[in-house]
């Protein structure tokens, strides 16, 4: 009887470890690295940002940010936020303090927050057709972003980079208002590029419809360098 006993534990002891050995792990691969985030890490980028006043008056600048990691601490909820140290330039020589921001990878997607306003930018894996809200941590709490463009890109000057394109809005009833933004993300780089457009116009009887610009603001930006140090 004890032979016996023996033998069948043997045959469970085997069988359990042949079905251990044939259990896969699952893919687990985020592509996280469409916004990298590590101490060091920095992106130059060249803006062109335009001002509107009123009908016929504007003001346009042109300069360059400097974002780049400086440190990192651990949340409450023992996630690592990283703090990004923006800098503005006219010449990319004589760099001034603009503001500090976080960024942070939170249940596969990626927060940022810019002035104590948090936006989910991406999520990750970013797959064509993924909408989210991006302002559910905000108390505005709606506005639907979603990835509308994923694959090889062409962009100048990152040729073959793997990217998407996450549409913020789209908006342009061609009356009272225009709202166009977003941002283009290159794998093992991050942010490439950043639009912002959010206008409103002349809904005066004597121009209505007409596109006038009352009021408004554009912002565009283009990574021009990357690396760390």
């Amino acid at each position: 009887m004890l032979k016996r006993f023996t033998l069948y534990l043997f045959i469970f002891l085997l069988f359990g470890v042949a079905c251990e050995e044939n259990i896969e792990t699952p893919n687990l691969d985020l592509e996280l690295e469409y916004q990298p985030l590590e101490i060091g890490k920095f992106w130059i980028y060249g803006v062109d940002e335009t001002i509107f006043f009123g009908e016929n008056d504007s003001e346009t600048e042109q300069y360059f940010y400097r974002d780049r990691i400086r440190s990192r601490y651990l949340n409450e909820q023992n996630e690592f936020n990283y703090i990004v140290e923006r800098s503005k330039s006219q010449n990319r020589s004589n760099w001034v303090f603009e503001l500090e921001y976080t960024m942070i990878h939170r249940n596969k997607v990626l927060l940022r927050t810019i002035n104590n306003q948090p936006l989910v930018a991406l999520v990750f894996p970013p797959i064509l057709g993924k909408n989210w809200n991006g302002k559910i941590y905000q108390a505005e709490g709606k506005d639907e972003f979603e990835i509308v463009d994923a694959g090889v890109g062409n962009l100048p000057g990152f040729e073959g980079v793997p990217l998407v394109r996450v549409n913020q809005e789209n908006l342009d009833d061609k009356i009272t208002i225009r709202d166009v933004r977003y941002e283009i993300f290159g794998k093992e780089i991050g942010l490439l590029e950043k639009y912002d457009e959010v206008l409103t116009y002349c809904s005066r009887n004597d121009c209505l419809g007409k596109q006038l610009i009352d009021s408004g603001k554009k912002t565009h930006l283009k990574l021009l360098e990357y690396g760390k140090n």
